[in-house]
């Protein structure tokens, strides 16, 4: 096994997390303390450049002070309460994410899992309620998409390794290629209530979609009366170097699905609506307890100020062109490496070998990366990561994936036998 350099104490919480937690999670056996900015601090005195964030959660960093300030005044106050209230924040923070986006209305859930289900249901209803109570369920998704694994989301999920052993999931979901215009068109049909994709494939490999192919869902919808519904979880909120990654595409959609850095670390996702739809759930069909909390609307009415005030969107530009930039001269110049590809900071560097090995030592070296799809290193960093943070981080990866790649992988595979 590798000895990732934790102390007695970290061992025995690692032993303990074994014993009692299912085993669902590739968990690498470090035990993290605490976070300040780009960096975490493990149990054992570690110091690790954090290019996962959270998986894209730890937008503004570990402990940034204007969220621990707001977090701590509203703690002081009332963290939840039933949704049948009001609190200042949830109407707020409505407006703001609704004012960016050209959206009417914002239904709040927890996770994005949760917010995907509520999309699925309003596609159900819209598709009820615009045909006479007529039944018409079809999904159509991309291949090789992610959007969860509740039951509803993970049947909308392109990846047959989710979905198998849980099967046969919703009835009616199709899956197309993304940017495969012929079977866009062959799919979506009279039955069709919503089309679904990412602007940006995460965990699915990260693939830009073009303009051209969301232009043609949202003819295409248009022309069936279904619903365009865009999740951006992940890649949305600034994570592409706009508020929303499909902004660039000049698309609207009907329904746009955010999550991840939302709630500023705490569960907060958000369906927002477009005027036609901000009735069609109608009272007591749909909910949330523990959606739009007040202490989390509040964390995301800090996290948009800061983001606006400390002008982040340019710095996610700047940083991640140079980061894009810098991983495409190494994929040019390492043998083991095949593309860069991505925008904003969600970028990725595929391998043509398994990146899990390569994660391992990085994480050994203090630098976390993170691993979709067996061969791809994505990067997820905070929107403070700066230059020197990726020239750190790069030049780590000439090492691990240059000439003496070899021995790494060696290194890594003889240590975890």
């Amino acid at each position: 096994m590798l000895d990732f350099r934790q102390d007695a104490e970290a061992n025995q919480i690692l032993a303990r997390d074994a014993e009692r937690t299912l085993p669902v999670y590739a968990r690498y056996p470090v035990v993290m303390d605490r976070g300040e900015g780009v960096y975490l601090y493990d149990t054992s005195g570690n110091k690790y450049l954090d290019l996962m964030a959270g998986l894209g959660v730890n937008a503004l960093g570990h402990a940034h002070p204007r969220m621990v300030a707001a977090m701590a005044d509203q703690a002081a106050k009332i963290v939840h309460l039933s949704p049948q209230y009001a609190t200042p924040y949830a109407g707020a923070l409505a407006e703001e994410l609704c004012s960016r986006a050209g959206m009417k209305g914002v239904f709040y859930s927890t996770g994005g899992s949760e917010a995907v289900e509520g999309a699925l249901k309003l596609a159900r209803t819209h598709a009820r309620q615009s045909s006479n109570g007529s039944t018409k369920h079809g999904i159509v998704a991309l291949k090789n998409s992610y959007h969860g694994r509740t039951y509803g989301s993970l049947s909308v999920t392109g990846q047959d390794k989710y979905r198998l052993d849980f099967g046969p999931g919703l009835p009616h979901v199709s899956f197309v290629e993304r940017e495969n215009l012929e079977q866009l068109r062959a799919a979506v049909t009279e039955d069709t209530a919503a089309i679904l994709m990412e602007p940006l494939l995460g965990e699915g490999g990260v693939h830009v979609i073009s303009a051209p192919f969301m232009a043609e869902a949202r003819a295409l919808a248009d022309k069936f009366n279904a619903l365009l519904i865009f999740d951006e979880i992940q890649c949305g909120l600034g994570r592409c170097g706009d508020w929303f990654a499909s902004t660039a595409s000049g698309v609207q959609p009907d329904i746009l699905i955010l999550g991840k850095p939302l709630g500023g670390g705490l569960p907060l996702s958000a369906i927002l609506v477009n005027e036609k739809l901000f009735d069609a759930f109608g009272v007591a069909k749909h909910g949330s307890t523990l959606g739009g909390s007040p202490m989390a609307c509040r964390l995301g009415l800090e996290f948009c100020n800061v983001v606006e005030q400390e002008n982040l969107l340019a710095k996610v530009n700047d940083t991640g062109d140079y980061l894009l930039e810098s991983l495409k001269q190494l994929a040019v110049a390492s043998p083991l490496a095949v593309e860069a590809r991505g925008r904003g900071l969600l970028l990725g560097l595929e391998l043509n070998q398994a990146a899990r090995p390569f994660a391992e030592a990085g994480l050994l070296r203090g630098v976390l990366f993170n691993v979709v799809q067996g061969n791809i290193l994505r990067f997820l960093p905070s929107y403070l990561l700066e230059r020197e943070h990726v020239d750190l981080a790069v030049e780590l990866l000439y090492e691990l994936l240059g000439a003496g790649s070899k021995e790494v992988v060696q290194e890594v595979s003889l240590a975890s036998a």
